[in-house]
């Protein structure tokens, strides 16, 4: 009996459907993400500020995606946090608290729309369908009904708006109060039809941004994004910014040493396969900050900045990661660390190791790149913000343009 040829095509068919399914396997990746901590000092919010409040956080996802998450944070608790509510939408510009009102989405957690986190931990969305392209200004609102303890990220270099009541479905926000952090929000991540390839930038204040451009997004790991969605080949690899200003390798600042948070904020990225690690500076300011030290306190400090870097080069690989490793920028100048030659000579020795082959998988020359070419342990004034320790805007865009595109092949 002759096969009909209706039956030929529903056999095509059913061959068909298995081979078009694995065209797709559904991963996600941070798209987004910033660095949580406890606040302190300045950085620290004051009680009584969030509570019956609506807080609208801008962040701009470096890649595209259809279906996304979002990740709240409550790391820095001591008790559960309770999220009375949350929503997602597309932002209208960065400085702005409006978003456009068709876009608006409740978020839900295990089909809930509140959420209680439980100390020291972070807790995902429920995914939502929002078509958002990369570069493009996402809105977070959260809304509070009591005081939390607060969880942030002081140096968001992009403006928050907080407003009293519930406004989670509020367009515009009309006066809308500017707050310049990121508070219980560590990330966004995004589905892709396709290997998750992410980049964590692992850094101090150089990293996070300090001297940039409050809502400008012309951080060096800005431009790096700029750079990669520019290119064809590369523009579904994601890149995501967790440095903290202040932040060491050896010794707690604001936010907890690097070796610390590893774990959390670049082994615990979904998707990660590179890390840029750019640390040291503040180590290397603090040492003789308050008082001299002796030649052999600097020697052993330089040994366990190397160690430190040795210990992320070791964790990071475990998990198949490429680490970057980038060279310590001049501060000769800088009048809060007050360096002498003694600390230029462990800034060199930091970098000779750095640049040496076998260490890390591959390096950038940030030293090269920023210093003074006339003062090689200064910025080059082109490219300092006026402190000599952290680069302008222009300086981030060297910075930026400085890092070869084939390091993520």
């Amino acid at each position: 009996m002759r096969p009909t040829l209706l039956t030929l095509l529903s056999l095509a068919a059913l061959v068909a459907v298995p081979a078009q399914a694995k065209t797709c396997t559904p991963t996600w990746v941070a798209g987004w993400a910033s660095a949580q901590f406890l606040p302190t000092g300045d950085a620290a919010i004051a009680p009584g500020t969030i509570a019956d409040h609506t807080l609208r956080q801008l962040i701009r996802p470096s890649i595209a995606g259809e279906r996304l998450r979002v990740r709240l944070s409550n790391s820095a608790g001591t008790k559960p946090l309770h999220i009375a509510g949350a929503s997602i939408a597309r932002a209208l510009e960065p400085a702005s608290a409006a978003v456009d009102p068709a876009t608006l989405i409740g978020l839900r957690f295990d089909g809930r729309p509140e959420v209680v986190i439980p100390a020291g931990a972070d807790y995902l969305s429920d995914p939502v369908t929002l078509p958002v392209g990369a570069l493009e200004t996402v809105a977070v609102s959260i809304r509070y009904a009591q005081e939390p303890e607060i969880t942030s990220h002081p140096g968001s270099r992009a403006t928050s708006w907080l407003l009293a009541g519930d406004h989670l479905t509020d367009g515009a926000m009309t006066g809308a109060a500017p707050l310049e952090k990121w508070v219980h929000l560590s990330g966004l991540e995004v589905e892709r039809c396709a290997p998750a390839r992410l980049i964590v930038a692992l850094g101090d204040s150089i990293t996070d941004g300090k001297g940039s451009t409050t809502n400008g997004n012309d951080r060096w790991t800005d431009r790096l994004a700029e750079r990669l969605q520019a290119d064809p080949k590369r523009h579904a690899i994601a890149i995501v910014n967790q440095g903290i200003g202040g932040n060491r390798l050896l010794d707690d600042g604001l936010g907890s040493n690097a070796l610390a948070r590893l774990d959390c904020d670049v082994l615990g990225q979904p998707g990660v396969t590179h890390l840029i690690l750019l640390e040291g500076i503040n180590d290397l300011g603090t040492l003789t900050r308050d008082a001299p030290v002796s030649e052999e306190a600097h020697r052993e400090h330089v040994a366990r900045i190397i160690g430190a870097y040795r210990q992320i080069i070791a964790r990071a690989h475990a998990r198949g990661i490429k680490v970057i490793g980038a060279t310590v920028m001049p501060f000769v100048g800088n009048g809060y660390y007050h360096a002498d030659a003694r600390n230029e000579a462990d800034r060199q020795a930091v970098n000779a190791w750095i640049r040496t082959p076998g260490h890390f998988d591959a390096m950038v020359d940030f030293d090269r790149v920023t210093r003074d070419p006339a003062h090689p342990d200064r910025l080059l004034p082109a490219y300092d913000v006026g402190d000599a320790l952290h680069p302008s805007p222009l300086g981030y865009k060297a910075m930026g343009d400085a890092i070869p595109l084939t390091l993520f092949d």
